[in-house]
């Protein structure tokens, strides 16, 4: 059923959790001590170990599925659409604090968090630009120009330094950005 999430050990070989929800699941990310489970207007948090919900959050139309959950476990940072158009909003767990990104004028396409959830790379459903924003002030970082005809971006990704990002698009290229200090800032 798509609105069910079986959570399987592979060594035991059985189901050792199930969540059910009313509406659809658009998407689940895991990481070791949490379950997020995201829903067309939903997301919601859980523990890991044993399946107790820590939150909930309400989003904006969300068909995509969008979100991002920083993979550093010493870090709990999670990210997911804002209530209006092009925002994202960035939960610190850690700190007990949220920020409420405008990223963009126009819906969101895809946004990825760094893998210390220090930093997170957001675009447009247009595929232009690139944004880099930090997520404990919300302030803009960089950005960066995928190119000038619009695109549907695919992926964003870090690599485990946070010094590129790579941006994968239908344009049937992929865009790697140096983050180096070096380079020019917003």
């Amino acid at each position: 059923p798509t609105n069910k999430v079986f959570i399987w050990d592979d060594h035991q070989s059985r189901n050792i959790g199930e969540l059910t929800f009313k509406t659809e699941v658009k998407a689940v990310k895991l990481r070791r001590d949490r379950v997020v489970v995201v829903l067309m207007q939903k997301v919601y948090v859980y523990r890991f170990s044993d399946l107790k919900m820590v939150d909930h959050i309400t989003t904006i139309v969300n068909p995509r599925g969008l979100v991002s959950l920083c993979s550093d476990n010493a870090h709990n940072v999670l990210a997911v659409p804002g209530t209006t158009k092009g925002s994202v909003r960035v939960e610190l767990y850690d700190i007990n604090k949220a920020s409420l990104i405008q990223a963009h004028e126009t819906d969101m396409s895809v946004f990825e968090l760094n893998p210390d959830g220090s930093k997170i790379a957001t675009a447009s459903e247009k595929g232009t630009l690139i944004r880099l924003w930090d997520c404990g002030s919300g302030e803009p970082l960089r950005e960066l120009r995928r190119g000038v005809d619009r695109a549907e971006i695919y992926c964003l990704a870090f690599n485990p330094f946070s010094t590129h990002l790579a941006c994968s698009s239908d344009k049937g290229t992929v865009h790697i950005f140096s983050l180096s200090e070096a380079a020019v800032p917003l």
